[in-house]
């Protein structure tokens, strides 16, 4: 597999990025829902693959030979861990998904209304 480049992860977010403004748009739920799904997986999704990056990074920057042996080193490596554990813990959101389909078909069986009067 060949190495990923800094083009191929711009292509990523601009592709992101386009799902965020057809999101605003106003699309229909179902399609909306089919969307970000992938995004969500519970093992493959965006938190676990970005934890996962993360985690990557910090195990390169702090076995290569060149990063220096400091506090400072230390601590900013300690964050970027924390951050790859507080990401890794977003992998729930694809229950939300879920919950968020429920709560959508279940709209539409009751039919129109106001939800916050329910």
């Amino acid at each position: 597999m060949p190495e990923p480049t800094a083009e191929d992860l711009r292509t990523v977010t601009e592709t992101l990025a386009r799902l965020t403004d057809y999101l605003r748009s106003g699309p229909d739920p179902d399609e909306a829902l089919a969307l970000v799904e992938p995004l969500l997986d519970e093992y493959t999704g965006l938190p676990v693959q970005f934890a996962d990056t993360l985690r990557a990074l910090v195990r390169a920057v702090h076995d290569h030979p060149d990063t220096p042996r400091t506090t400072e080193a230390g601590l900013l490596i300690a964050q970027v861990r924390a951050a790859a554990s507080a990401q890794a813990d977003q992998h729930a959101l694809h229950y939300l998904l879920d919950d968020l389909r429920d709560l959508y078909e279940h709209g539409l069986v009751s039919g129109p209304g106001c939800a916050w009067c329910c």
